[in-house]
């Protein structure tokens, strides 16, 4: 091991082996993952979301994928949160909004698709315009197209970023708040801005007959979009208990393996073709 001066005069940062190692093989992911990005190496999967009282097929969410040619498979919360630190997921998030939108595209009018946006994305100047190019090159109606943008991403809700958003919903676009109830902004960001959906946390749909607390939480959220006129979306449904449960206090939509999980876009087109 060595030491090195670091985070100021007087201090020193000792590093270990196994933390060089660490950091190459980080340094090696992010250039893996800038030319994935910048070659289209990624791919796009998509789980359905249902309308929890008639289980109709509404919608699609599209999800990031990475195949790394010598690593296989590199999960979402590893590479996701690498994008959001290096500046990747501005570059990343507007190849998933072109790829989304041309393949929604193609289905039938009446099935939408969500696509994930991060904090880093509404705050850049491109957003909106790259919004504008994707929706006339792709021909997709801006109806059937939703961003989600997680709670965490709106401890802050600035003036600019509420402007951002407004502008979005003039186009047409929906805006929905994902995982909602996990942060500490959920009453702020309702107060500040008029969200067309509100997404339930799986974490609090998977404790459903089992935590007291969870279920409070759910019914509480249900009981105020009904009042303030938001659809809602429960995640994670994976038990018919837990679809019962919502379905019988309201909640709009439901997603999760309950229904089906995330499929390639192969699959996607005949799982509409069989259930549209």
């Amino acid at each position: 091991m060595y030491a090195a001066k670091a985070d100021g005069k007087g201090k020193v940062k000792v590093f270990y082996p196994a933390m060089l190692e660490e950091r190459r093989t980080r340094r090696i992911l992010e250039m893996d993952l800038r030319h994935a990005v910048q070659d289209g190496c990624l791919e796009l999967n998509f789980q359905p979301l249902f309308d929890a009282q008639t289980a109709r097929l509404k919608s699609f969410e599209a999800l990031v994928r990475w195949h790394h040619p010598m690593q296989g498979t590199i999960a979402p919360d590893q590479f996701i949160p690498l994008a959001e630190e290096t500046g990747l997921i501005v570059a990343l998030g507007d190849w998933v909004l072109r790829e989304a939108c041309a393949e929604a595209a193609q289905w039938p009018a009446d099935i939408g698709i969500a696509v994930n946006v991060s904090a880093l994305q509404v705050g850049h100047g491109e957003m909106l315009p790259v919004l504008v190019n994707t929706l006339a090159a792709t021909g997709l109606d801006p109806s059937r197209l939703e961003l989600e943008i997680t709670e965490s991403s709106l401890l802050a809700l600035k003036p600019e970023t509420v402007g951002f958003l407004r502008s979005v919903q003039e186009l047409g676009v929906r805006v929905s708040i994902d995982d909602f109830g996990t942060g500490y902004s959920s009453m702020s960001s309702l107060q500040n801005f008029r969200f067309d959906k509100i997404k339930i946390d799986r974490s609090f749909v998977q404790a459903i007959n089992g935590d007291a607390k969870s279920v409070a939480i759910i019914k509480s959220i249900l009981e105020l979009s009904s009042k303030i006129g938001v659809t809602t979306t429960a995640e994670g449904v994976e038990t018919s208990a837990q679809l019962d449960y919502i379905t019988a206090n309201g909640c709009t939509e439901a997603q999760g393996f309950l229904f089906a999980k995330p499929m390639s876009k192969e699959a996607a087109r005949e799982f509409i073709r069989q259930n549209a």
